[in-house]
């Protein structure tokens, strides 16, 4: 496993914890998703709620596969050994990333704007310069437009634990990285 890897999850754990209670839990997935879906005014119903379908999902696949204790929550050792793998949790994020890239495309034209790029990267957490570092990184048009699919990849990207030098990095590194709101 990649360290940028696990730099790269522990920035999204940190964001996650949306109550900062320092563990998962089903509430924080709830928040997350009514944030997100809140900085997306100009999406229809349809992509809200399949991004808070997504994130409902994701904390489903990290408490079906880590919740041995029956706790309820998820802490950071749990989480990583998770998301890092795979086999384990790739369905899931595929469904994320699609989601997110989709609420992202209001217009439905296959192509992110970065206003609409900034709004939900800022709800997720994640800081300003990291965003433009990122969305600069995945080579807009010269209408600074990106393809929904290359969105989708970084996403993926940013998940896979043999992945170094991504786009995805601009989030952890530098000006880009992140403590995120604690709500």
């Amino acid at each position: 496993m990649r360290a940028e890897a696990t730099q790269r999850v522990a920035l999204v754990f940190s964001l996650l914890d949306a109550n900062g209670n320092g563990v998962l839990e089903a509430e924080d997935f709830t928040l997350m998703g009514d944030r997100v879906a809140a900085a997306a005014p100009r999406a229809g119903q349809p992509a809200k709620d399949a991004m808070r379908a997504a994130f409902d999902r994701y904390w489903t696949t990290l408490l079906t596969e880590l919740d041995a204790n029956g706790d309820g929550v998820i802490s950071f050792e749990e989480y990583t050994a998770c998301v890092l793998s795979p086999e384990r949790f790739d369905a899931t994020i595929t469904a994320f990333a699609g989601a997110l890239a989709a609420l992202g495309d209001p217009d439905d034209d296959g192509l992110i704007e970065r206003p609409d790029f900034m709004a939900l990267m800022t709800a997720i957490g994640f800081e300003r310069a990291g965003i433009d570092a990122l969305f600069d990184a995945f080579g807009p048009t010269a209408d600074d437009l990106v393809p929904v699919p290359t969105w989708v990849e970084g996403i993926r990207d940013y998940y896979a634990p043999d992945k170094a030098g991504i786009p995805g990095d601009h989030l952890v590194t530098g000006a880009g990285a992140g403590t995120g709101p604690a709500a």
